[in-house]
């Protein structure tokens, strides 16, 4: 899967820009500096994702402290965990705290990936099914949010970003589509045209 989509040029990319529940969250994630800067309903967030404690918080324009930079701090960093993974969840199958199997489903192989530590949620799995090229087409998902085990999302609806990247558009789940908006990818700080504020 990793060699289908060239993860190479994934790794050496540095901003992803995206949205995501129809463009109400937005991102642009430094990910060489592990900062995210996100903005939701009258929020918004610098997240440093290995350093909390350094993450600033806005609500109305108004700088935060205390209780309330934490509080928002935290669903800020929810957020990211969950509509990152929508974006970037095939480039995270060898995080740290995964475990990986080969299984059989319904007469073909398909990685079976459980994340027994890490994110907002440790403990979920997702069975990717692949195309003969390596492409994953869809997962199943078995996530301690969703009261449905083995719930199918698409994951066929692929982008080649500015940098090469292959990012996805949109997943469908049964009627339902997900779009990640705008989604774009730089090297470069200096080709990023515009923050989202």
């Amino acid at each position: 899967m990793l060699n289908a989509l060239n993860d190479t040029i994934y790794e050496q990319t540095r901003f992803l820009k995206w949205s995501y529940r129809g463009g109400e969250n937005r991102y642009l994630w430094d990910k060489e500096m592990g900062v995210v800067w996100m903005q939701w309903q009258e929020q918004r967030a610098k997240l440093f994702l290995s350093n909390p404690s350094k993450s600033k918080a806005w609500k109305n324009g108004k700088s935060l402290e205390g209780d309330e930079k934490k509080e928002v701090v935290e669903t800020a960093t929810d957020l990211f965990n969950n509509d990152s993974f929508w974006l970037v969840a095939p480039y995270k199958v060898f995080d740290p705290g995964t475990e990986r199997r080969l299984v059989e489903w319904e007469g073909e192989k398909a990685l079976l990936v459980t994340y027994r530590t890490g994110g907002s949620t440790p403990g979920d799995s997702y069975l990717w099914l692949l195309n003969d090229d390596g492409y994953p087409r869809a997962y199943l998902m078995w996530v301690n949010i969703l009261p449905i085990g083995g719930l199918e999302a698409s994951w066929d609806d692929w982008l080649v970003t500015q940098t090469g990247t292959f990012l996805p558009k949109s997943h469908k789940i049964g009627p339902v589509t997900l779009g990640m908006g705008p989604v774009e990818s730089y090297s470069k700080k200096e080709d990023i045209p515009a923050l989202y504020w």
